[in-house]
């Protein structure tokens, strides 16, 4: 159980560390204020949750782990690329919704691998994945 717990704990760390960096990426990017409004909410529950992946990391006394080099760097690359061609908040929206969907699909898949995590772990990748969620649909009106 501790085990899948840990696991579970440095899948959700890596994914908000994503999601933070991706986000900075962006925000000076954008032009529309609201977008940029929901993208600053977002970051701000995206680093709360950190933080509680972190009070339960040092509990396990864990370090966490840092998301895959190359996925940082395919992030990095994908974002300048489309970002370099065009600024549009268009194009933000569809990168913010890509990293979105990756991360929920990455997250429920982790939740399936590692079954034996505790409940208060599960919770909180459901509560990382539903701010996920709910970016995507934010991001709607802007794709």
């Amino acid at each position: 159980m501790e085990d899948d717990t840990i696991k579970l704990l440095r899948e959700c760390n890596a994914g908000i560390k994503m999601g933070v960096t991706s986000l900075n990426d962006v925000l000076d990017h954008v032009s529309d204020g609201h977008m940029r409004d929901i993208l600053q909410e977002s970051k701000k529950v995206h680093e709360k949750l950190g933080n509680e992946t972190h009070k339960y990391l040092n509990e396990y006394h864990d370090q966490g782990k840092e998301p895959a080099v190359t996925a940082k760097m395919m992030s990095w690359m994908k974002t300048n690329a489309k970002l370099g061609g065009e600024e549009s908040d268009r194009t933000v929206a569809d990168l913010i919704t890509d990293g979105c969907n990756m991360g929920v699909k990455s997250l429920y898949r982790y939740l399936h691998q590692y079954p034996a995590a505790s409940a208060s772990v599960q919770k909180l990748a459901e509560k990382v994945i539903a701010e996920e969620e709910h970016m995507i649909k934010e991001m709607r009106e802007y794709l």
